[in-house]
């Protein structure tokens, strides 16, 4: 007996991969006049709305490692977004804050952000939204599980 084949269209990857790229894509455009691009909108998320100040931290949250955020922070601090300093009580810690131009870039990008995610939960009803955003949840703390096992 032989197996069906694989369809590709058919599959759950394939599907969120798509759908996930049409969402970046959407927010790419968008942020682009504003001179950001994703990773750099996630930063100034992180530290604008989660107060988050370490690059490990900031890392963490974003989801890149730390090699590419430690990137993003230096580009980030030549466009004058965000500022640097030494610890306290550590003086090789390193924290970083938001400037008065990165804060006037989260404020202009958020409008940008709730309409692209708009523009996909719209095409579905409360309940689908939900039921959706619980589905993925359990995929993703399912993979999460995994990882830890590893």
């Amino acid at each position: 007996m032989t197996d069906s084949p694989y369809r590709l269209h058919e599959s759950l990857g394939y599907r969120l991969s798509v759908a996930s790229r049409q969402q970046e894509r959407r927010l790419d455009e968008g942020l682009r006049s504003l001179g950001l691009t994703r990773i750099t909108w996630c930063v100034l998320l992180a530290i604008g709305n989660e107060d988050l100040t370490q690059p490990s931290e900031i890392a963490q949250f974003v989801g890149i490692d730390r090699t590419a955020t430690s990137r993003a922070l230096r580009q980030m601090e030549t466009d004058g977004l965000i500022g640097r300093a030494s610890g306290r009580d550590d003086r090789r810690t390193r924290r970083v804050s938001l400037t008065e131009a990165g804060q006037q870039a989260l404020e202009a990008g958020t409008p940008i952000a709730r309409r692209n995610a708009a523009a996909m939960a719209d095409q579905l009803s409360s309940e689908e939204y939900t039921m959706l955003k619980s589905l993925l949840d359990k995929l993703m703390n399912a993979e999460k599980k995994a990882l830890k096992r590893l």
